[in-house]
């Protein structure tokens, strides 16, 4: 007899903070360029940031290490067209100089422009490395919070965002599964994923989320076998967002060499699983607004 074990959808830690054009998803104005923006939010040398050559230059890569550190993709080097980049500027403010900081779109666009955290002119003209850390780590949280406030901004201009529309979902393959089961197992995850309008897909570039099974049986010693099965869950990205688990006890009869209705009763249970983790996925890319 069948019996179900245990069914764990698992939403497993992604990038935090970081706005989704820059992981190529550029919204709105970027659809108008001929590339997306690549993966990477780019810090360039200031110029015009009153600090000398070699203070800016460290300054860049602090300020890009410290992004990093908060789950922003970073690095510290010139833009291009297809890059979306960090300007930086300073002005003197009395007797302090204060950064300004502008998140600039591969279109040329400002999407943003703040200021950042007030330094003692002559602490900043001076270039003391380790004033400059500090600065950089203390601007670095402010420009997290930003970011997010820009992806808000692209995704809700985006028709495409998945704030504007259902997800787009993949069934790959499904591997390791005696009889017919790879083939079985995948067709009816087929016909159970979709759910609240979700949109089945035919090829992984189309999808926002992409699930492929593993099969593994073992005997259990006592004349059945031990299926686990395991769906994983993709984001656009290709990052393993999230896991489902099935353990049966399984007769070899009811999976050899054809599946039928264990295939079915199986991807009905997952599916479920599935569902939730794509939909927590799903609302924590549109929370990164709040």
């Amino acid at each position: 007899m069948r019996r179900l074990i245990w069914l764990l959808p698992l939403v497993l830690s992604a990038c935090g903070t970081l706005p989704e054009p820059f992981y190529g998803n550029p919204g709105a104005e970027g659809a108008r360029l001929a590339m997306p923006p690549a993966p990477v939010l780019m810090v360039p040398t200031p110029g015009s940031a009153l600090l000398g050559d070699q203070s800016a230059r460290l300054f860049a890569q602090d300020l890009a290490e410290q992004l990093a550190d908060m789950d922003v993709p970073s690095i510290a080097g010139p833009a291009t067209d297809q890059n979306w980049h960090l300007g930086i500027t300073a002005a003197v403010n009395g007797a302090d100089v204060v950064p300004r900081y502008r998140i600039v779109g591969p279109n040329g666009k400002t999407y943003a422009s703040d200021p950042g955290t007030p330094v003692a002119a002559a602490a900043w003209a001076g270039g003391d490395p380790s004033m400059l850390a500090m600065e950089a780590k203390d601007d670095a949280r402010l420009l997290t919070k930003t970011l997010a406030a820009v992806n808000a901004q692209v995704q809700q201009s985006n028709p495409q965002s998945l704030e504007n529309r259902p997800p787009r979902i993949f069934m790959g393959d499904v591997s390791g599964a005696p009889g017919d089961g790879d083939d079985s197992l995948a067709l009816n995850m087929s016909r159970d994923l979709p759910s609240s309008g979700d949109v089945m897909v035919n090829t992984p570039s189309q999808a926002d989320f992409s699930v492929s099974g593993n099969v593994q049986t073992k005997p259990d010693g006592n004349g059945q076998l031990l299926v686990e099965m395991d769906w994983s869950v993709f984001d656009a990205n290709h990052r393993k967002i999230g896991q489902v688990t099935q353990l049966h006890d399984l007769s070899p009869d009811d999976i050899s060499p054809y599946w039928g209705d264990v295939a079915a009763a199986a991807a009905a249970e997952a599916a479920t699983g599935v569902q939730e983790v794509i939909q927590k996925a799903v609302l924590k890319k549109t929370a990164l607004k709040a």
